[in-house]
């Protein structure tokens, strides 16, 4: 059996820091090999998505990073920054724990 994990990243901020944290999170998948794996007889690939708009304004638009969402879990970070993507990716989706400090708590 297959399942995906998407991360879905906001890219409607004017500095454009969303494209940069989509790539960090791309890059990153690949460098800890979390982008497929192959866990007992289930498979499972990450995709890093861009969009739009995840309606998160207060936590991208006139924050200083990106807001993102990770499903299925529907896990919401906010202010995220390229520089967050090693964390997120070892924590988050490698040891399966909340990343507290970019936790959007009120969505």
């Amino acid at each position: 059996m297959s399942t995906v994990r998407r991360l879905f990243v906001c890219t409607n901020q004017k500095s454009g820091v969303g494209e940069d944290v989509a790539k960090a999170l791309k890059k990153e998948l690949k460098i800890q090999g979390l982008k497929k794996l192959l866990t007992g007889d289930e498979r499972e690939h990450v995709r890093v998505q861009t969009c739009n708009c995840l309606d998160l304004c207060k936590q991208c638009k006139k924050g200083p990073g990106a807001a993102l969402i990770i499903y299925p879990e529907g896990t919401a970070y906010g202010k995220v920054r390229p520089a967050d993507a090693a964390e997120l990716v070892t924590r988050h989706l490698g040891l399966g724990q909340v990343v507290e400090r970019l936790l959007i708590r009120d969505q």
